[in-house]
């Protein structure tokens, strides 16, 4: 299929559950943000997505007390239906159609795929609580949302590798979104828009298409540059001083070195 094909089902889907994705995005937007919206996708399709992830051999891994996860950005490395599916999500079309929905007037897709792409989890492997990076790879535009479609067939509730959402902060209580087979998350990005996966308890592989969007203004009128910012969970004490230490020891670089001392290799080398 090509990214067209997956745009038409997309957007079809949204056009049915545009009014119930409004008002869970309107009534949760003081906070943080976000909606979620299931069988984006013929199962036929999807079920061919996970069955097109790479060996985890073949990714990136991230390993650090911050994470730990395979991700892959050089989409033309591997199964064709990858890059078609990321890139149907970035259809103008279906970027309209979720501006208008959180109501945001200019939104960009990330064609560089800049900390997005895929990913897969594995038993033990996790995401701690963390904010988004608040632009894109040049510092021009502001990151707004994140979009994260799982496709890991009949994938429970109880195998962890959930959306964990922190509204309050790391401090507050947090609620868990499930990470089902075809659903879409929408989760806005912004200084307090607080999220995490859970560990995984369970022997298999979860699997995640990313997206994010940009935009010419942040969410709020009082935004400002930050890196992506990691937190320890709540009984996680020293951890949570630590990754501190470490978001303070990198905010500090990049305020000398505004694009980073070492140039990410996280996008899409096209």
């Amino acid at each position: 299929m090509i990214r067209s094909d997956i745009a038409d089902y997309i957007l079809e889907r949204f056009k049915i559950e545009k009014t119930s994705l409004e008002q869970c995005y309107k009534a949760t937007k003081d906070l943080i943000g976000y909606f979620f919206i299931d069988d984006v996708l013929p199962k036929d399709i999807v079920t061919k997505i996970f069955k097109a992830f790479p060996d985890s051999n073949s990714m990136e891994i991230k390993k650090s007390l911050r994470e730990h996860k395979y991700i892959a950005a050089q989409m033309n490395k591997y199964d064709p239906i990858l890059e078609e599916v990321i890139y149907a999500f970035q259809d103008h079309r279906i970027i309209k159609l979720i501006g208008n929905i959180c109501e945001l007037d200019t939104l960009y897709p990330d064609k560089n795929l800049y900390a997005g792409g895929i990913s897969l989890m594995r038993k033990k492997q996790f995401l701690n609580p963390h904010l988004d990076n608040s632009h894109d790879k040049d510092r021009e535009k502001w990151r707004v949302l994140n979009l994260l479609f799982y496709v890991s067939p009949n994938w429970k509730l109880e195998y962890g590798g959930n959306l964990e959402i922190w509204p309050k902060g790391v401090n507050g209580k947090q609620f868990t979104i499930h990470s089902k087979f075809n659903r879409l998350v929408v989760i806005a990005t912004h200084n307090t828009s607080w999220h995490s996966v859970s560990p995984i308890t369970f022997n298999a592989s979860r699997c995640c298409v990313s997206n994010y969007y940009f935009s010419d203004s942040p969410h709020r009128e009082n935004e400002a540059f930050h890196i992506t910012s990691f937190r320890g969970r709540p009984k996680q004490k020293l951890r949570d001083t630590l990754l501190r230490m470490d978001n303070v020891l990198r905010m500090t670089v990049r305020k000398v070195f505004p694009k980073g001392l070492i140039k990410t290799n996280h996008i899409y080398k096209q």
